[in-house]
């Protein structure tokens, strides 16, 4: 299967001093995951296969309210063409 980019950002409705310690678990399933990520300021992007990276996705869902979020709103971008897409192709230049 090919090789897709997900970015997901998680906003747990938790209060503001647990919003750091919930994304760290969400982070921390994605890293135990094995898939290839990186954590910016706003988001995480993963790559690997769009089922994989999906259910990821929603296990990032239960995570949160597994953490007493009452709700979550997540932001998920899919960047997806049929030979596969990288990471490294679209930001490898800017790297040193």
């Amino acid at each position: 299967m090919q090789t897709v980019n997900v970015s997901l950002q998680v906003l747990p409705v938790v209060p503001e001093e647990r919003i750091y310690p919930v994304v760290d678990k969400v982070i921390a399933l994605i890293d135990q995951s094995g898939v290839k990520y990186e954590v910016g300021p706003m988001e995480t992007t993963m790559e690997g296969s769009l089922d994989t990276l999906l259910e990821i996705v929603k296990k990032a869902q239960e995570i949160c309210v597994e953490e007493g979020a009452s709700r979550v709103v997540s932001m998920v971008k899919i960047d997806y063409k049929p030979e596969g897409v990288t990471m490294n192709e679209k930001v490898g230049k800017y790297r040193g």
